[in-house]
């Protein structure tokens, strides 16, 4: 196990702690990222990510010599690519062009018997394409290297944990490429290895994302119809859920993160004809946030009148989900720069950022002192005992549902 070397492509929330993961098993791993920042942080034993007990994990890889970064990669066993696979364009097309310029740099350094797995949500066929460029540029290696497809399926907070004990579908281009893959995640993955082909699991990480939007979209949906309703959403759902075959999620201010906000629309952007639930729940997800933005908007316009002057508005959360510092596709950061783009008085309060360009942040206790109107859009354990006794508060992520 020690002989074996892997290079990972992209050191970002996945790929790093995966390299950590596999490092830890004692096992040489090559981190590669575009951002020499990056780079320089990894090799001082030092995360540029807010993740529990990673840069412990890190700390002790780069120490004992098992995890280096780099900017460019190394020869290797096993090359993994974890690096955005966002969307573009108004018709949401999937943006690849990540994965061809990390396939693209990991070519040169290729050899007979290596194994390439492509671990970034991407759209079907997308692993296929990467065999493709390889045979463009390296016509000598056709069929003499293994091209396998392996998502995560991970909860931001809990990452390592989940990495390293939740169930994968593996899917290779040939059953041979599906079994070298198999064996190389057996060596750091606990979670059972289900075995298929690389389109079923690229199409397994969509449809899992997809499943859990349309999911969130329902309480969305809900959570509008009953303020329309003049109904609490929440106990509405506390009571629905009390059926023993009802599960309804909690409604939020929209849906973010990389996941759960882009991969729909890969499967939208490729059926266009049959995926019209998918569709219809990423545009309900999508709007929730224009919705939170008019409530806002109307409740400072009512302060305004009633008391003849701007409504300092605070809103609570930036990031897409709780405690983490995560604010990729976020409806709450959204919000938060909408309204300040519309000349509001915004403060901003995130416990989990420290500085953020684009807006001034503040502490809970400063927000707190200045604020009229409280508005919670990310359900943070440091908001879970603040005092809003004497403010206007508007909760969309359920903060004050106890």
């Amino acid at each position: 196990m020690q002989d074996l070397k892997v290079v990972m492509m992209g050191l970002g929330y996945i790929g790093l702690p995966t390299a950590a993961l596999i490092a830890g098993k004692g096992i040489q791993v090559h981190g590669v990222d575009i951002n020499p920042n990056t780079v320089d942080t990894i090799n001082q034993g030092k995360i540029h990510i807010v993740e529990p007990d990673l840069e412990g994990l890190v700390h002790h890889d780069v120490q004992k010599g098992n995890l280096k970064a780099d900017v460019k990669p190394a020869e290797a066993d096993v090359f993994l690519i974890a690096v955005p696979t966002p969307f573009k364009g108004n018709n949401h097309e999937p943006d690849i062009s990540y994965v061809e310029s990390a396939a693209r740099m990991i070519i040169p350094y290729l050899r007979q018997g290596n194994l390439v797995i492509l671990e970034s949500t991407s759209p079907v066929g997308t692993t296929e394409k990467i065999g493709k460029w390889i045979h463009e540029a390296r016509p000598e290696l056709d069929g003499k290297i293994f091209l396998a497809y392996c998502p995560e399926r991970v909860l931001p907070g809990r990452i390592l944990y989940e990495l390293e004990n939740n169930e994968r579908a593996i899917g290779g281009i040939d059953e041979v490429s599906t079994e070298k893959a198999v064996a190389f995640y057996s060596r750091f993955v606990k979670g059972q290895l289900h075995k298929t082909n690389a389109r079923t699991a690229e199409m397994c990480k969509l449809v899992e994302n997809s499943y859990r939007d349309v999911n969130i979209a329902f309480a969305n949906e809900l959570s509008m119809i009953a303020e329309k309703a003049g109904i609490n959403v929440w106990e509405l759902i506390h009571l629905a859920n009390k059926h023993p075959r009802v599960n309804i999620l909690q409604p939020g201010p929209g849906v973010g993160g990389h996941c759960i906000a882009v991969d729909p629309w890969f499967i939208v952007h490729d059926f266009q004809e049959e995926a019209k639930m998918i569709r219809s729940a990423r545009e309900v997800n999508n709007y929730k946030a224009e919705w939170v933005i008019e409530k806002i908007k109307n409740a400072a316009k009512d302060f305004q009148i009633s008391n003849s002057r701007k409504a300092i508005v605070a809103c609570f959360g930036l990031t897409y989900k709780p405690d983490i510092d995560d604010m990729r596709e976020s409806p709450a950061l959204e919000i938060v720069e909408q309204l300040a783009n519309d000349e509001m008085e915004v403060v901003a309060v995130e416990p989990n950022i420290h500085t953020f360009k684009k807006l001034k942040l503040v502490s809970i206790s400063d927000a707190l002192q200045t604020a009229d109107i409280a508005v919670l859009l990310v359900n943070h354990k440091a908001f879970q005992n603040i005092n809003l006794a004497d403010k206007i508060v508007l909760d969309y992520c359920g903060v004050l549902n106890k």
